[in-house]
């Protein structure tokens, strides 16, 4: 039987290609996402292992359970000059950094924003950056920068550059390049070093650091060293030692967890792809064995067990799917060499480091290849087992029987209404539903999957009329497309299943989109928002820039600072506003009360705050600022929240005496002249044309919260070619087998007056019409479970409405029709060149 099943598979090389490239595709893409986030994650964790070389043990400031967020204590020089001085410690280095925008000689943002970073030069030859060139920075008018970002952005000693920490424009001058080791810079970003006192004024307080690196004498371990430290920290437990070794093992640990996200992401769209392709080869299984149907019956006849016919097929997937397995595997290893040097050419840097091919990466591409071609394979191999050895060897194939049809439509129909009741179930249940919605929408998928042959004659049949008008070749085509509808079905949903998605996704992306541009006009009379890029504190000095700007008739601060409510544990916090102008410049819906009651020791809070406490218009409660003082607010106002406002609203006059440091999260202004070009360029120039600084209107609000939406949809339209290739390749195959089960039929066809041009009509209407109901249904789907997931939303986004993106769900139909045209052209070449007479006495 083995020889059996390698012969038949040598014999139908050609037939079984769309089934080892539908194989390779799924483990191609499956090993090259695992290549790539390994080699990413293995290249981060090595230079983060680096920059630690020089740290043997590292002292930081540990939060307490009662500590305010954000308020960790910094570290005395009297400690760093302790910890620099016990047993086994070679040398001690104050570290102080935090985030410093660096802008371009274009004067945009250099590296990610998050990942730009400053930090101070401590002391003589600071080991931890090697001087490439000049010198170390003194004073507040200097810096130095790592040698990657100076070679990107093109600065040497000498220059002047612009940057900012939260808000002012600094314009120090470059007196260094330094070599570095640190991870966020090998991964694009950017290292700006000031000297230590200016480092400590920027970032903390003078005196004080935020980490202290120790190095361990010759003969000293890390074990060591540690235990030494940690007889010199702060009895009270407000900092902790831990080595070096532990601090790499830990960011390692961040960056594996950070690459699972994106490796998640990528072997999804794998997995879409192998579901898709198993389709194909289920598809591609059950006509080689229908097609050798009197050879399995004579090898019945002559003694082989049903159990040896199945396993002659499963042989032939073991071969299938090994081969291309292997020869995906190896195309993944491209693949991720691929995307790597893509990373870069879209500005992303990768620390260098060796192409990561890993065992795991090796069994997962085998196993995945060979047993998924084995699963699809396995049900046609049972199936042809059980067809009575006479009835096959006298043509007698074994259709499915009404009980069969009968029992499938059936577990179809349960699955489908079991999957729509918990759909419409999760609808109702906020944010609870969301399991039992994803778990509908599981169910349903399948129900309609099992259901698809009993769908496709209704489906078909509505396209009659439209198929009439190519005559004979486009009745031919319907009557061939419903003549196997198990085998249509399967066909089309391969292209159901991407476009459920991608349509299910459009529609939610377009709806949030409309909500979030409804609530930015509804909730915002302010004309601009000014932020940092990277969502960190502004100074309150950009604030008194624009209050004092030409043309500005209105400002307004929110500032946050962390409170403990009525005694709790767990802190809120309190945003601090100008009473006197944000009734300008925010609108709200209040249910009681109005923003005319705000200042004085009186608040205004949201619904869901207001009702989680039971408060209401007049309610007094006891607040413990961060400064550990206590007083009593009352509530003046209770109004609905949103995305853009929420939370305890008081007066910014009242807040300020009991913040440690006042910072802005950001500012909203008005203009006597509303949102132009003109005032936007204005306050940008008053701001010094500061990179790190967002100056946003409405729509750049609403565009800003939808971004995420949007490179979710750019995703999923990368899966959708992913899905169209493998669905081109399933309709391919599909009718390539159907032509040739149909030759004698064909051949007939030219016999009788035919001619070629009818008979590739004929095809490629057949391929449109099933690649139109796998379209359809998709569409279909897709627009059910965007309005289902849209229900979850809208609880939580009052101004959520449905949006039906016509135009975009057109173009999905129109891409369905394009691949069936594409489908079709070698299928349709081939069936219109079979020479009549041959096919005739074709058996």
């Amino acid at each position: 039987m083995f020889r059996t099943a390698l012969r038949n598979v040598l014999a139908h090389k050609a037939r079984l290609l769309m089934t080892v490239l539908a194989v390779l595709l799924g483990v191609a893409f499956v090993s090259g996402t695992l290549v790539f986030t390994n080699t990413i994650s293995d290249a981060f964790q090595k230079s983060s292992a680096q920059g630690f070389e020089h740290v043997d043990v590292a002292v930081q400031p540990k939060k307490g359970d009662d500590a305010a967020p954000g308020a960790a204590p910094a570290l005395s020089q009297d400690l760093l000059d302790q910890a620099g001085s016990v047993p086994g410690a070679a040398s001690a280095t104050g570290s102080v950094s935090g985030f410093a925008a660096l802008a371009g000689k274009d004067g945009k943002l250099i590296g990610e924003g998050w990942s730009t970073t400053g930090a101070n030069y401590y002391g003589e030859n600071d080991s931890r950056y090697p001087m490439k060139d000049g010198r170390a920075p003194s004073g507040k008018g200097e810096i130095a920068l790592d040698a990657k970002t100076a070679e990107r952005a093109g600065f040497k000693v000498g220059d002047t550059v612009r940057m900012s920490i939260d808000g002012p424009v600094l314009t120090p001058k470059v007196t260094g390049i330094f070599t570095t080791d640190d991870g966020n810079v090998a991964a694009g970003g950017s290292l700006a070093l000031f000297d230590t006192e200016t480092a400590q004024a920027l970032y903390g307080k003078p005196g004080e650091f935020s980490e202290i690196d120790v190095r361990a004498a010759p003969g000293t371990s890390q074990a060591e060293l540690k235990a030494e430290i940690e007889k010199v920290l702060p009895k009270n437990g407000t900092a902790e030692a831990t080595t070096g070794a532990e601090l790499a093992d830990e960011q390692a640990k961040q960056i594996e967890s950070g690459m699972s996200g994106m490796q998640t992401g990528m072997l999804a769209f794998a997995g879409i792809s192998l579901f898709v392709g198993i389709f194909i080869i289920a598809n591609t299984f059950t006509m080689l064995v229908a097609q050798r149907t009197k050879e399995l019956a004579l090898m019945r006849a002559v003694g082989a067990s049903r159990r040896q016919v199945t396993r002659s097929v499963l042989i032939e997937a073991f071969v299938v799917g090994a081969v291309a397995a292997v020869v995906g595997l190896a195309a993944g290893v491209g693949i991720g060499a691929g995307l790597r040097s893509l990373m870069g050419s879209f500005g992303g840097t990768v620390p260098d480091g060796p192409l990561v091919v890993s065992p795991s990466t090796v069994i997962a591409s085998l196993v995945v290849g060979i047993v998924v071609t084995m699963l699809a394979a396995w049900l046609p191999g049972r199936r042809a087992a059980k067809i009575p050895p006479v009835a096959a060897m006298n043509s007698v194939h074994a259709t499915a029987t009404t009980k069969s049809l009968v029992v499938r439509n059936t577990i179809g129909a349960l699955l489908s209404g079991a999957g729509i009741a918990a759909v419409l179930a999760g609808t109702q249940m906020g944010d609870d539903g969301k399991l039992p919605m994803g778990l509908g929408a599981a169910l349903l998928l399948i129900g309609v999957f099992v259901l698809t042959p009993l769908l496709s004659r209704p489906v078909i049949a509505a396209a009659a009329p439209v198929l009439r008008l190519f005559g004979v070749s486009g009745k031919l085509a319907r009557q061939n497309s419903v003549r196997n509808p198990r085998r249509t079905a399967a066909t089309a949903s391969a292209l159901m299943i991407g476009l459920t998605l991608i349509t299910g996704m459009t529609v939610i992306a377009g709806s949030v989109q409309k909500s979030i541009d409804k609530m930015a006009t509804d909730s915002l009379k302010a004309d601009y928002v000014v932020s940092m890029q990277n969502f960190n504190t502004l100074s309150p000095d950009v604030e008194k820039k624009l209050a004092d700007l030409d043309g500005v008739t209105a400002t307004s601060p929110l500032r946050n600072s962390p409170a403990r409510i009525d005694g709790e544990k767990d802190y809120a916090y309190l945003t601090g506003v100008d009473a006197q102008t944000i009734g300008s410049l925010a609108s709200l819906d209040f249910e009681q009360g109005s923003w005319g009651g705000l200042g004085g020791g009186k608040v205004v809070v949201d619904s869901d705050t207001a009702q989680r406490y039971g408060w209401k218009a007049g309610s007094d409660f006891r607040v413990t600022y961060e400064d550990g003082e206590k007083g009593t607010l009352r509530v003046a106002g209770v109004y609905q929240g949103n995305e853009m406002m929420r939370g305890i609203l008081l007066d910014k006059d009242q807040l300020a005496p009991h913040q440690r440091e006042i910072t802005d999260m950001q500012v909203m202004v008005k203009t006597a002249d509303g949102a132009t070009p003109a005032a936007k360029d204005s306050i940008r120039a008053a701001l010094g044309d500061n990179p790190a600084i967002a100056v946003e209107d409405k729509q750049d609000i609403s565009n800003g919260i939808a971004q995420m939406f949007t490179l979710m949809l750019n995703m999923l339209y990368g899966l959708l070619a992913m899905a169209v290739i493998v669905a081109v390749l399933g309709v391919i195959n599909t009718l390539a087998m159907s032509v040739f089960e149909r030759s004698q039929e064909i051949g007939m066809l030219r016999a009788i007056g035919l001619d070629r041009k009818g008979i590739k009509r004929m095809v490629r209407m057949e391929s449109l019409v099933i690649s139109l109901f796998g379209g359809v249904l998709g569409i279909g789907l897709g627009v059910f479970f965007g309005w289902a997931a849209g229900e979850l939303i809208g609880s939580s986004l009052a101004t959520y409405e449905l949006v039906l993106p016509w135009g975009r769900m057109g173009v999905f139909l129109a891409l369905a029709a394009v691949v069936g045209v594409l489908a079709a052209l070698w299928p349709a070449r081939r069936a219109a060149r079979l020479n009549m007479l041959a096919a005739i006495k074709a058996e």
